[in-house]
């Protein structure tokens, strides 16, 4: 190369997530592979989490380090708690402030993309002062939840409220600062459609952490610790939570319990599930529950069901969308929804026809079908093979990751 030629750098993603590998709490991992994988498709990457972990704020992680070719620079917050509310608004506003701050040294004749995500809670206003101190700099923000509509929700604020009206207020200036939205699917889309940003807008789903290559194999010592001698098995396996409902499936069992050859199992765990386990009696005897799998069992317990529940309360529509969908799908296994049809993972459903959404109005049409279906195991293949197709398709990692780096090229 001669000394008059320009030395092309690559582009450049900075990302701001809260946590980060090797922390493995999901939405770590999420981001830990889009770094990993924008790296890997030619792009600097430079990640900066907090130098903490999830689950134990005591555990800490080096200041500098490089993994997979990302650079990460873990940024030092104080050991406020997580899992309390006062802590979880300090530590955003702390990380915020952090973010914020490392806008004044970025380069400025560099092409650079900025990605934020949404924990901790609010991460997006640190787009308006990176707009502010960088103009020509494109910010991406990949919505994995939407606050305040989900502590709304929850119903621990008011809709109208002053507080929330400020926070909104906030808000839309942030989004107007982005130039691209990644949302979860149409009923995300639609919500924040209401802060009427002039932003680009995408849908660019999380992966499931399992993708076999082919529909995974009953494991037979897992099938029968779970469901015994069940010709029909249905699984809910995952978090359980607030905004999480079980009392269809619940009933959808107690129709079907006359069929001894279908079984269910809640293998979950999460700050609702001694309520869960509080309504069921000793009649329920199609209804079992299991403790949480460790990774390393993850894809002999979700390869163990034919079907996988999903749940998701009417009201949290569109402020997340349950990640289990995707691994369901992953293991070449069909999804039983309990949810709005105006949901994403509803609307999926019924695109690509990989299972049932159901509801109190057609209880016993769900059910007339899997006891049919309980009797038919060649017709479970059939679906199975169909629905790890459409994951492979549709919702893998590595579709995902060449549109992330597709759009990205796009912005610059």
């Amino acid at each position: 190369m001669s000394r008059s030629e320009p030395v092309t750098l690559p582009p450049k993603v900075t990302v701001f997530y809260h946590y980060f590998h090797p922390d493995d709490v999901v939405s770590a991992r999420h981001f830990s592979d889009l770094c990993e994988g924008l790296a890997k498709r030619g792009w600097e990457v430079v990640a900066k989490p907090c130098n903490r972990g999830c689950r134990d704020e005591s555990i800490t992680y080096p200041k500098w380090e490089e993994w997979a070719g990302v650079k990460i620079h873990r940024l030092w917050r104080p050991n406020f708690k997580q899992s309390s509310g006062k802590g979880r608004l300090l530590n955003a506003f702390f990380m915020i402030l952090r973010w914020s701050i490392a806008s004044r040294h970025v380069s400025r004749h560099r092409r650079e993309v900025m990605i934020v995500g949404t924990d901790p809670v609010l991460s997006v206003l640190v787009a308006r002062f990176w707009k502010l101190i960088k103009p020509s700099c494109k910010i991406v923000h990949w919505c994995f939840d939407l606050y305040p509509e989900a502590p709304i929700a929850e119903g621990m604020f008011q809709e109208n409220s002053r507080l929330i009206r400020l926070v909104r207020g906030s808000l839309k200036k942030a989004y107007k600062a982005c130039d691209l939205i990644a949302d979860l699917g149409p009923c995300m889309a639609q919500l924040l459609s209401r802060y009427q940003s002039q932003a680009k807008t995408t849908t660019l789903v999380p992966w499931a952490l399992v993708e076999p290559n082919e529909p995974v194999t009953v494991d037979p010592n897992t099938r029968k610790e779970l469901f015994g001698e069940a010709q029909l098995a249905l699984l809910y396996s995952g978090s359980y939570g607030r905004a999480h409902s079980c009392a269809e499936f619940l009933e959808l069992a107690r129709h079907l319990k006359p069929n001894t050859d279908i079984q269910f199992n809640f293998a979950a765990r999460g700050n609702r599930i001694e309520e869960l386990k509080s309504q069921v009696t000793s009649d329920d005897s199609n209804v079992h529950f299991a403790g949480f799998a460790p990774e390393s069992q993850l894809e002999k317990r979700l390869g163990s069901c034919d079907i996988h529940m999903v749940s998701l309360r009417p009201e949290w529509t569109g402020t997340v969308v349950p990640s289990k969908f995707f691994g369901a799908l992953a293991t070449g296994r069909s999804v039983l929804f309990s949810g709005s049809p105006n949901s994403a993972i509803a609307k999926w459903i019924e695109e690509f026809k990989v299972g049932w959404v159901l509801s109190k109005e057609n209880i016993k049409e769900v059910a007339d079908q899997l006891n049919r279906l309980a009797s038919s195991p060649e017709q479970l293949l059939q679906m199975n093979r169909h629905c790890h197709q459409i994951y492979q398709t549709h919702f893998s990692k590595d579709h995902l990751l060449n549109r992330w780096d597709q759009e990205l090229r796009e912005l610059l």
